[in-house]
């Protein structure tokens, strides 16, 4: 890898900028977290929606053709009325949505990727896949990390999971070449883990915690799912959003699961 960018929030960027690059698309609290556990847990894609009556009639559509659907999403982080799930990971057991398709909307995490469009390829990105993540863009030439932010402004998780990301660029590709966002994201990445690895978890949690996402989920009585966002490497599954549909899948999904269009 040449070239690791950081963009700290969607509007920092114009789409003429990401045109054909790789992109990860980072909403640590708490759509990307989300996205990584129910395909870990056996969803066979996850189709992101801008707009509540969108993924409404996308999730009738599918399951006017047979196919078995979850309408899931949050506004302002709580659940939508009417959906079968909010956004919190612990919702997305294996029991739930396992052979699911999920119609999704949120707050940030979607419109993150709806700036995105042009992209050469789309990922989301989370502590819980981190690894994975970096292995799915590592041959890559050029990537960059676009962080959702918290209602319009940077908030602190999105920019520790870049700076972490940052760090597997720079520990593989020494000569990788950061934007100034991007050595800003690994700076408070290296500060917080500066006490070794026994105490990261720890250091996460809190660090997000004080986040506006995070006091804002606390506020909402879901220390847990920050908790949770925190876990590193818990999940080994990748989530790509394939460009010809729209659909969120880890890149070993099976061709019958790709087949599921966004305009079925």
């Amino acid at each position: 890898m040449e070239r690791f960018d950081v963009i700290m929030l969607p509007t920092l960027s114009h789409p003429h900028e990401l045109a054909g690059k790789t992109i990860v698309v980072a909403d640590v609290l708490r759509a990307t977290t989300t996205i990584a556990t129910a395909l870990k847990n056996g969803a066979t894609a996850v189709l992101p929606c801008l707009e509540t009556g969108e993924a409404k009639n996308l999730a009738t559509q599918h399951r006017q053709a047979g196919t078995k659907t979850l309408l899931a999403g949050e506004r302002r982080g709580l659940p939508i009325q009417g959906f079968d799930l909010g956004n919190s990971p612990y919702e997305y057991t294996a029991n739930v949505v396992k052979d699911c398709l999920i119609v999704f909307t949120t707050t940030n995490g979607t419109k993150a990727m709806m700036s995105c469009v042009g992209a050469g390829r789309i990922l989301t990105g989370a502590f819980v896949n981190l690894s994975a993540t970096w292995r799915a863009i590592a041959g890559d030439r050029e990537a960059t990390i676009v962080c959702a932010g918290t209602d319009g402004e940077i908030t602190a998780e999105d920019v520790f999971f870049a700076g972490a990301a940052a760090d597997r660029a720079t520990l593989a590709h020494p000569e990788c070449q950061l934007n100034d966002q991007a050595q800003l994201a690994l700076a408070a990445w290296q500060r917080l883990r500066h006490d070794g690895p026994a105490n990261l978890h720890d250091n996460l949690v809190r660090a997000l915690l004080d986040s506006k996402g995070g006091q804002n989920l606390s506020a909402l009585g879901h220390e847990s799912d920050v908790s949770m966002a925190a876990e590193l490497d818990t999940m080994d599954v990748a989530a790509e959003l394939d460009l010809s549909n729209w659909l969120i899948q880890s890149p070993t999904a099976t061709q019958s699961q790709s087949t599921i269009s966004k305009s079925e």
